[in-house]
């Protein structure tokens, strides 16, 4: 059996890590009680390493027995790398812990660890409160309703609710986007203004025109009384003064 390697730094949450893993290991391997003290600090590196030989070498100076058993050597080493203040702050953090923006499974495994860490030990109806009052009010309104046995299936309803919420927001999201891209599509097929200017500009043009031809048609010459000229415009004139050069 190989234990992780353990270095001694000052770091709460990693010596909790270590120690978890190796009581898992413990357990799995069945290592028997005698051994557990040796193999654990067999692990040891660094600051853990020197901290252990000197820690051996003040027992013996004081008369005392050697560490022989994990239970004491878990105690020594909580003693050492876990602050006296540290259960009080995980319990103030355990009361405080909301679901916020984890999911209901994140949620419980955070409620689940900090237990863990303290120390606890409650009924599971306690739990179940515990669990509730930090969910989120549009799951806790609708599990509420719902009947459930223990913790483990009211986390499941819980996670159920959860992805149905998840489902609505996501058909509300791409509706929207739709009607978005459709009004966005429809306004596209109008002209743009400076388009429309241009229509109107060639609208008047042609008014213009159509009027010009109409009040052109009006006129009447007096002498052949053609109409479109004047008399001073008459062709027969040009054409009568003509024939009298040829004369």
């Amino acid at each position: 059996i190989t234990l992780p390697p353990f270095h001694g730094k000052d770091n709460v949450e990693n010596y909790f890590d270590w120690e978890m893993k190796v009581e898992q290991l413990f357990s799995c391997h069945g290592v028997s009680e005698e051994r557990k003290v040796s193999l654990a600090t067999l692990s040891f590196q660094g600051n853990a390493m020197y901290w252990w030989t000197s820690l051996e070498k003040e027992r013996r100076i004081n008369h005392e027995p050697p560490i022989q058993y994990w239970n004491e050597l878990r105690s020594a080493l909580r003693r050492r790398h876990i602050p006296p203040y540290y259960d009080r702050e995980l319990m103030d953090k355990l009361q405080r812990l909301k679901q916020g923006s984890s999911s209901v499974e994140e949620y419980r495994q955070s409620m689940k660890l900090l237990m863990m860490r303290v120390g606890i030990r409650e009924e599971e109806r306690t739990t179940i409160s515990r669990f509730q009052s930090g969910l989120n009010l549009e799951i806790r309104d609708k599990v509420e309703l719902l009947p459930y046995r223990d913790l483990n299936k009211l986390v499941q309803l819980c996670s159920r609710v959860e992805h149905q919420l998840k489902r609505k927001i996501f058909r509300k999201d791409s509706t929207l986007f739709y009607s978005k891209s459709f009004k966005k599509e429809g306004s596209s097929s109008k002209p743009f203004p400076h388009e429309k200017e241009k229509e109107k500009d060639k609208d008047k043009t042609s008014h213009r025109k159509s009027s010009k031809e109409t009040k052109t048609s009006d006129i009447k010459c007096f002498k052949c009384l053609g109409r479109g000229h004047i008399a001073s415009q008459c062709p027969k004139k040009k054409t009568t003064i003509l024939r009298g050069q040829d004369h």
